[in-house]
């Protein structure tokens, strides 16, 4: 379980500012994200470091277990704590022996690699932009109302961003659009995989509803999304093309530039 000094905190912290303001200067206070390193331990081997909101970080540990495939279902994570480390955070994860042998496969296979990382053609294949594709998922029946009911309502569910101006939000909406739960951080690949990790533990059918966030959308997010079976990522910002590729691939919609009047449909 977390830590509770970390359970507790915020993810704001108020620092020290001078404002300057037409040619007026003012010794001041702000509401400031934070960020913290959060390094992921699977059966005692770390295996990444990320910077991080230190809020929900079980979900994200969770999450990111499942969206990157090192886990197929939340049953092959057996135990989970987060541990306060000063200045940063440690996940201790056990996770199912099958589970493990596939990552540590992958650990020897990007370990083999010489040069730039992914510039080889070897490497290259490890990026797994392929995907397969995704089961046949209900998707709102009116799409149009249910994303101007999640433009609408998504703000209210985004405190850290009202209070700091400097973090992204995932929210999760059910069919209607209407926005059901949202979490926050600096990474928005962060704040997607709180959000997975919080449907996986909760067992909540990713059928009932779609993604919103408040960012691009990366092949990363999509990538995500589609390895969970989401069937519908909306965006406030741009896709790219490897991300309008992806979701084509694997059969996901993905909808961006959602506004009050509208959308751009890519899938």
């Amino acid at each position: 379980m977390e830590d509770d000094i970390f359970a507790k905190r915020s993810g704001v912290e108020r620092r020290e500012v001078v404002r300057h303001s037409m040619g007026m200067i003012e010794h001041s206070f702000d509401n400031v994200s934070e960020e913290v390193p959060v390094a992921l331990v699977f059966n005692g081997i770390s295996h990444a470091v990320m910077m991080a909101t230190p809020c929900d970080i079980g979900e994200l540990a969770t999450g990111f277990a499942l969206s990157e495939g090192i886990v197929d279902s939340k049953s092959q994570i057996l135990d989970l704590e987060v541990v306060n480390h000063a200045a940063a955070m440690v996940v201790q994860m056990t996770i199912a022996q099958g589970a493990f042998m596939g990552l540590k496969e992958r650990r020897r296979s990007l370990a083999g690699r010489t040069g730039c990382g992914v510039c080889g053609v070897e490497s290259l294949a490890l990026l797994d932009l392929e995907p397969v594709p995704m089961e046949p998922m209900p998707l709102p029946a009116a799409l149009g109302s249910a994303l101007e009911r999640a433009v609408r309502e998504f703000p209210q569910f985004q405190v850290l961003m009202r209070k700091t101006g400097g973090v992204h939000a995932a929210a999760w909406c059910d069919l209607n659009g209407g926005v059901v739960k949202a979490f926050e951080d600096v990474g928005r690949h962060n704040a997607l995989d709180k959000l997975i990790g919080y449907l996986a533990m909760r067992r909540i059918p990713v059928g009932d509803g779609f993604v919103f966030i408040s960012s691009r959308a990366s092949y990363e997010l999509v990538r995500k999304a589609a390895r969970m079976n989401i069937p519908l990522l909306a965006t406030i910002s741009a896709p790219t093309t490897l991300a309008i590729d992806i979701a084509r691939k694997a059969g996901l919609k993905l909808v961006s530039f959602c506004r009050a009047n509208g959308f751009v449909e890519y899938t």
